[in-house]
């Protein structure tokens, strides 16, 4: 399709995930990065001199004398990436939905409010009817991208819903850079594990049955399936690693499940909208793999890579899936929702 380019804000852009959304935004063919906004103390300074560029690519052509504004509603371009942290997200999104502007959010804050679709577009691109029940709220609207370790597990679990997903257990390996910059401490992190992650289970616990769910009258009805999470901190800059087990209700062979998994497309892959990777989950044969080092940067960062599918010896069947952390799971995935909208003929 033919799309003309849409300017487009970032809301936190001098932080690690605003920098993200600015990478993923450089020479994209349908939105311009023409607003960048951050906090009170950023306004009026060269991009270059109120941030400290973090990513291993360099800073696109002409961002770094951008000026930063404040983050006020009603400024800037209709459609605006949330990439704010939570503690200030919540308040400063349902402003700016206030204000008519559509936020495409990486925020925890509205997850799991029932009239905002938290959306994986090749899984649930038809929750983004909810935005329409925003309407009584404010004249913007408010999308959201899921927690990262749930985006890589959903992905993996949407190829077998056709198996009737009974439960589903889970133990994440996630990268030091999903704590964000400085993170984690080094004499923390390096050479060790660290077993808890702050909210983290109960997020992929929840908003995976979200996902998974079906639109009702009264928001999402949550897929029926049992999901129980370990999250753990590795020693990995990026790349989150899931160990999954599954229970399925209809009996399956090997064959049955993998060949799910090589099938496994959706919307993004056949409107072909720029993020969307042409192979959106990848099986990978070798016994090691998927591997962070190896196979998180796949397709850009946008595919979810899986291997080592076997029998279960407590549910059903088990294997490893693989994500990139801050692309699919977090500035990419937001981006690749407001492509999906954009294709809808949901923004103007």
């Amino acid at each position: 399709m033919t799309q003309r380019r849409i300017d487009v804000g970032v809301l936190g852009a001098t932080g690690m995930v605003g920098q993200q959304f600015l990478n993923q935004l450089a020479g994209h063919p349908w939105f311009v990065p023409a607003w960048l906004a951050a906090s009170e103390r950023s306004g009026g300074r060269r991009y270059a001199d109120a941030t400290t560029w973090r990513l291993d690519t360099p800073m696109a052509d002409g961002l770094a004398d951008q000026v930063v504004e404040p983050a006020v509603p009603g400024r800037g371009p209709r459609l605006v990436f949330s990439a704010l942290d939570a503690k200030v997200a919540g308040e400063i999104e349902q402003a700016f939905a206030e204000a008519g502007h559509i936020v495409v959010s990486n925020a925890r804050n509205h997850r799991l409010d029932p009239m905002v679709p938290l959306l994986v577009p090749e899984v649930n691109p038809d929750h983004l009817a909810l935005v329409a029940r925003q309407h009584g709220r404010w004249p913007g609207a408010i999308v959201t991208n899921p927690n990262c370790s749930t985006v890589v597990l959903t992905m993996a679990l949407a190829a077998l819903r056709g198996f009737d997903l009974r439960a589903c257990l889970v133990v994440t390996m996630q990268a030091v850079s999903g704590a964000g910059y400085p993170g984690v401490p080094s004499f923390d992190a390096l050479g060790n594990v660290i077993p808890f992650i702050a909210g983290e289970e109960e997020k992929i616990e929840i908003e995976s049955r979200k996902i998974l769910g079906s639109v009702a009258e009264e928001g999402v009805a949550l897929h029926g399936m049992r999901v129980s999470a370990h999250a753990n901190r590795v020693p990995v800059v990026d790349g989150h690693t899931e160990a999954v087990s599954i229970a399925i209700g209809v009996p399956a062979t090997r064959e049955d499940l993998r060949a799910a998994f090589d099938a496994f497309t959706g919307e993004p892959q056949s409107l072909r909208l720029p993020s969307a990777p042409l192979q959106p989950l990848l099986y990978l044969d070798a016994p090691n793999r998927p591997q962070p080092r190896l196979d998180a940067g796949r397709e850009r960062g946008m595919t979810v890579t899986v291997g080592r599918l076997r029998p279960c010896g407590v549910l059903d069947w088990r294997f490893v899936t693989l994500g990139h952390n801050t692309v699919r799971g977090a500035a990419g995935a937001a981006v690749l929702n407001a492509e999906l909208m954009v294709a809808k003929g949901m923004v103007e």
